[in-house]
């Protein structure tokens, strides 16, 4: 849970940042995804290349979010898994982190609404639980699976006498 919270006071920090120090961060990221998978891009003119950066900014800024709250909700659902590496079942795997996620959503974007140059989004609460919901599906699949191929190995052994499922 300590790397929950953690993960949380970073959400409340760079949500605390005026709007147009958070502008300058997404602008960044778009130099620098032009500059790394765009062939050419050093080549293009400086107005060229602010227009891709511009062009990308409300991408790059959704994607963010998505992912921080990614990370949240997988951080929560670890939290909730017991000694033994067992999720208590899917409310507690899914249903209760991406709950958290998506009611710290909330209230980040209404404090987004006190912080200059900034403003809370409906939208964004969406894309924020969406994409904890999305990285705890894909968490919960993985452990399906794992858990299915654990049930269903057969015992292989090898010339070295090691088995193997």
């Amino acid at each position: 849970m300590v790397l929950a919270v953690l993960w949380m006071s970073l959400i409340f920090f760079m949500s605390s940042r005026p709007g147009e120090e958070s502008s300058k961060d997404s602008s960044w990221a778009g130099w620098m995804i032009g500059e790394t998978f765009v062939p050419g891009f050093d080549d293009w003119s400086e107005d060229e290349q602010e227009e891709f950066v511009e062009r990308i900014d409300h991408p790059v800024r959704k994607t963010a979010h998505a992912t921080e709250y990614a990370v949240l909700g997988l951080l929560t659902a670890g939290a909730l898994i017991d000694r033994k590496g067992k999720i208590c079942g899917i409310w507690s795997g899914v249903f209760i982190p991406c709950g958290i996620a998506a009611l710290y959503a909330a209230t980040d974007e209404f404090h987004q609404l006190f912080v200059p140059g900034r403003s809370g989004q409906i939208l964004d609460v969406c894309i924020d639980s969406g994409g904890a919901f999305a990285a705890l599906l894909v968490l919960a699949l993985i452990r399906c699976c794992s858990a299915r191929r654990k049930e269903n190995c057969i015992d292989k052994k090898t010339e070295h006498g090691r088995k193997f499922c």
